[in-house]
């Protein structure tokens, strides 16, 4: 079904999804910040492995659980994030902007 612009009847309508970008952005930051505690977690695991392989292995076992707990975290929370913003865009937002007579508006 195609999207009609209720403006000048255009079929050239884009998605905006300010609400996702936004939303993804701040789930990001606030996951990467949630898997940043979590990494101390992953750095002791990291270097208990990583004491199998000696000093050096140590350190990059630290760095490794560090950096996945990290990454763990911002994914997720960039992947909640994103959802959030998709509802948002969807109910509350005029997520759907004519290319042609540049018209902002809402599907209902």
């Amino acid at each position: 079904m195609a999207i009609h612009c209720p403006k000048c009847s255009s079929t050239l309508i884009t998605a905006r999804n300010m609400g996702k970008k936004v939303c993804c952005s701040i789930g990001i930051v606030a996951g990467g910040a949630q898997g940043v505690s979590n990494a101390l977690k992953g750095a002791k695991i990291g270097a208990g492995v990583g004491a199998l392989f000696g000093s050096s292995g140590i350190f990059l076992g630290k760095l490794a659980g560090a950096l996945i707990g990290a990454m763990i975290g911002g994914t997720s929370g960039g992947i909640a994030g994103a959802k959030v913003g998709e509802m948002i865009d969807e109910r509350a937002l005029d997520n759907y902007e004519c290319l042609q007579c540049e018209h902002v508006f809402r599907i209902d």
